[in-house]
């Protein structure tokens, strides 16, 4: 049974009033479909001035500069820069790998989740929050405003770890689901039988701004196992009988830092930004400190 919180275990009132002053930024210029708070370069027409052009025939005459033509006698077009919605999407792995460790792997990406979700919602972009396991959903799809946060907190809340990870299938259905491009948060411990390669790469294919968060716990990096083990796949219940010794255990360490480092390279020749964490890590200090230097939040 996945650890279930509460929504005020979420996000205490002090962290909320640090989040406040953080906003999600972006490094593309994404075109949305309606006209929200965040400018874009793309010169559009909204309330900000940008610049001039020489008038052409077809061109809308309520947007002529009256001024410059008494003036000059030649007719100029006004430029403004369009706002345009930012797209914050946060996909959680919520396979049953992720309810383990302590402190617990579903809570950690839940609360992270959470973070960056209400950052948006206070700063009225487009949040959508997407679980994910062996199934897609549930989903909650393109919220905003501060009106939303008790809702997705609560989304966020009724979430539970079960069934196995399909990460492939899963990006597949929010590729075809989510057609805008935007911020794409991925929340895994990346721990998936059918592999991370296909599902990463249906992501980099919408050109997303990408960002893969692996989460891994304190008793996954450093197992405090020994002697005789039968070992249980949590999520297909194979079977494994084992003698854990030093050795063994050095050589799963040399393995996981080497699937780790894969996982890290296939990211970085693709354009997405890669971070690895421990849950020993407190969460707001990932957020407040980690995803700002890796230049997802300011």
């Amino acid at each position: 049974m996945a650890t279930k919180v509460q929504t005020n275990e979420l996000l205490s009132p002090e962290f909320m009033t640090k989040l406040e002053r953080l906003d999600i930024v972006t490094r593309k210029i994404f075109m949305g479909r309606m006209k929200g708070e965040r400018r874009s370069k793309r010169k559009g027409q909204s309330v900000e001035f940008a610049d001039y052009r020489n008038y052409v025939v077809g061109d809308d005459l309520r947007h002529l500069d009256w001024n410059i033509y008494g003036r000059l006698e030649k007719l100029f077009i006004k430029l403004f820069f369009e706002e345009e919605d930012l797209h914050v999407n946060i996909l959680v792995d919520m396979s049953k790998s992720m309810d383990f460790g302590d402190p617990n792997k579903s809570l950690y990406a839940r609360r992270v989740a959470a973070a960056i979700a209400y950052i948006g919602l206070v700063k009225y972009n487009r949040v959508s929050v997407t679980a994910f396991s062996d199934r897609y959903g549930p989903e909650m799809v393109g919220v905003r405003g501060r009106r939303m946060i008790h809702q997705v907190l609560g989304h966020l809340k009724t979430m539970e770890a079960d069934g196995a990870g399909n990460m492939s299938a899963a990006c597949r259905q929010f590729a075809i689901r989510h057609p805008q491009r935007g911020i794409v948060l991925l929340l895994s411990d990346f721990m998936d039988k059918g592999g991370y390669e296909a599902g990463l790469r249906y992501l980099v294919g919408r050109k997303y701004d990408l960002y893969a968060i692996q989460l891994l716990s304190p008793e996954e990096i450093d197992p405090p196992l020994n002697g005789d083990l039968q070992l249980v796949d949590v999520e297909d219940e194979d079977l494994a009988d084992i003698t854990i010794s030093r050795a063994l255990i050095n050589r799963y360490k040399q393995n996981l830092t080497a699937y780790c480092r894969g996982l890290q390279e296939f990211c970085t020749r693709r354009g997405v930004t890669y971070m690895f964490t421990s849950t020993s890590v407190p969460f707001d200090q990932l957020v407040l400190n980690y995803l700002r230097q890796r230049g997802l939040l300011r």
